[in-house]
């Protein structure tokens, strides 16, 4: 039937259009800021294995730390309660004289063989000037020992054994000492003191320097020093060993799994890409990577359909094109017949019909390329310019103000059925005014003379439904489809012929599909099943007003 609108090519194919406004398979737009609350899972999994490793590592710092710190306060507590309690019993068993007290040192240094002290600790008691009274190790006549290195043989040299006592390193007997007078001398003014410093040998020890009084009289300091802090730290930093080669697996996994999962994928991606590229095929097919369900899942599936989409658009492109090649054969091969008889002809009425069908051809031609042109402009037209809320009813109402005042004698004449107010759809004014003069142009050129073609207007939930019949022939049942593919004319008897290039509903139900919305063709009929007449319905998703 009719002259024009879009839809599916002869062969039944998608038609090629371009995609509708983004519904559930419009683009992933995922914002690089945003990308957590989107759900992204690959997101999510390099960043979290990556935090576990360095929170494993930190949380075992943390812990060993507090740790370190928790023993070396409980160090200093029982020092200072052994001291305290020593004190007390030296405060009351060895310092007498009255009125003026004084500390004996025999005394003290029997209490101090009576008292178990352990290997780990020493307790000196110094005098009021500083001068030592009593020491623990010597009380206890404890030797340090040192485990000898091997012996060698005759005439052989090794390594000299020297012991590590206090000569070893003046520096440190002297720093040592230094930080010992500095405690004694706070300690002699009455409080008690908790340190942490080196000793002779080197070591760090914990110390704890209390003032031994009577009444109210100062008459020596006890010191008590531990010196296995050492050894705490070197357990603490061996227990610290298995939370950072907890943190390097994790790390390790981290890195083998962002292998696995992201560099290896894109690789299979890029060289299927390539694939395309070099041997010339249609599409990427890598089904075990569209069946995941994360970014490299969906860019696959992106992938997929980008390429299916490219292929089904250069397809449609060939049968295009064949099409066009042959719709211009036909005026081209009547042109050259009529050229070549041209040239025989004498002139008279033979001449002058010849040269009517070259200029009828030449005209159709035109229409031809020109219809052919806008086709071909139709996608990148409707790609160029966003979707718009406007007023339908308004535009139809200046479609039609058009066709009243361009309306010739004997044509059909075009009137508008709307509902009051305004109908509102989102898309664009231009494309979609081209499907209704289309819609128009052709119950027109069906409608009998001086006849009627009625534009509807309803609106239905979330849909806006147009409809344009006419009062002409109608369609044949098995040509309502066909009559939007291209290049399909069918024209009734007396009309012109190539008046029409059949691009005209071709072009009206790709602008449609591409605005979301359906074109169909119907027959309208009487109460007795006869034919009256042809019905076009666009329908059109309707805009929030």
């Amino acid at each position: 039937m009719a002259s024009a609108t879009a839809i599916a090519s002869p062969d039944g194919s998608r038609p090629d259009v371009r995609p509708e406004p983004r519904q559930p398979d419009a683009p992933r737009r995922v914002s690089r800021w945003r990308f957590w609350s989107r759900g992204s899972r690959l997101g999510r999994l390099i960043v979290g294995l990556n935090l576990i490793g360095l929170a494993v590592l930190i949380s075992g710092a943390l812990v060993l730390n507090e740790i370190r710190r928790g023993l070396v306060e409980a160090r200093l507590d029982s020092l200072s309660l052994q001291g305290e309690l020593i004190g007390q019993i030296m405060a009351e068993a060895a310092t007498q004289g009255e009125p003026t007290p004084y500390l004996q040192a025999d005394r003290a240094a029997r209490i101090l063989q009576l008292l178990h002290v352990p290997r780990s600790q020493r307790v000196r008691l110094y005098d009021t000037q500083g001068r030592l009274l009593a020491d623990s190790y010597v009380v206890d006549d404890r030797v340090e020992w040192q485990v000898l290195p091997p012996a060698r043989k005759r005439g052989e040299a090794g390594p000299s054994f020297r012991l590590q006592d206090a000569d070893a390193d003046p520096a440190v007997i002297d720093k040592a000492r230094k930080a010992l007078a500095e405690e004694w001398r706070e300690a002699i003014l009455g409080e008690s003191v908790r340190n942490t410093r080196i000793a002779e040998n080197g070591d760090t020890v914990v110390s704890v320097s209390i003032p031994i009084q009577r009444v109210k009289a100062v008459l020596g300091v006890l010191t008590l020093e531990a010196g296995d802090v050492d050894e705490i730290i070197a357990a603490e930093r061996r227990a610290l060993i298995p939370f950072a080669l907890i943190a390097i697996a994790v790390t390790l996994l981290s890195s083998v799994l962002l292998y696995a999962l992201v560099a290896r994928p894109m690789l299979r991606l890029a060289e299927a890409a390539d694939r395309v590229r070099l041997n010339r095929s249609r599409a990427i097919r890598l089904p075990d990577l569209a069946r995941r369900q994360d970014e490299i899942g969906d860019l696959s599936r992106s992938l997929e359909e980008m390429t299916d989409t490219l292929s089904t658009r250069m397809d449609a492109i060939e049968r295009f094109a064949a099409d066009v090649a042959h719709e211009i054969r036909n005026p081209l091969t009547s042109i050259r017949s009529a050229v070549e008889t041209l040239e025989i002809v004498p002139d008279g009425p033979g001449r002058e019909k010849l040269l009517g069908i070259l200029k009828q051809d030449v005209g159709r031609l035109d229409r031809l390329i020109g219809d052919i042109s806008n086709a071909s402009r139709l996608d990148a037209e409707l790609s160029r310019e966003s979707f718009k809320r406007f007023d339908l009813t308004r535009l139809l109402t200046d479609i039609l103000s058009i066709y009243d005042a361009a309306r010739k004698p004997g044509e059909a004449r075009v009137s508008l059925i709307a509902p009051e107010g305004e109908t509102v759809i989102a898309g664009q004014e231009g494309p979609l005014g081209q499907v209704v003069r289309n819609l128009i142009d052709n119950a027109r050129s069906f409608s009998p003379p001086d006849g009627e073609v009625r534009v509807t207007v309803v609106q239905e939930k979330g849909r806006v439904l147009v409809e344009v019949e006419d009062d002409g022939p109608g369609i044949p049942a098995d040509n309502l489809e066909t009559v939007f593919e291209r290049f399909y004319t069918a024209r009734p008897k007396g009309a012109a012929f190539g008046g029409n290039s059949g691009l005209g509903l071709s072009i009206a139900r790709q602008i449609t599909l591409a605005h979301g919305g359906s074109l169909m063709a119907h027959n309208r009929t009487d109460d007795t099943g006869r034919v009256v007449g042809a019905r076009f319905e666009l329908s059109l998703p309707a805009g929030r007003s």
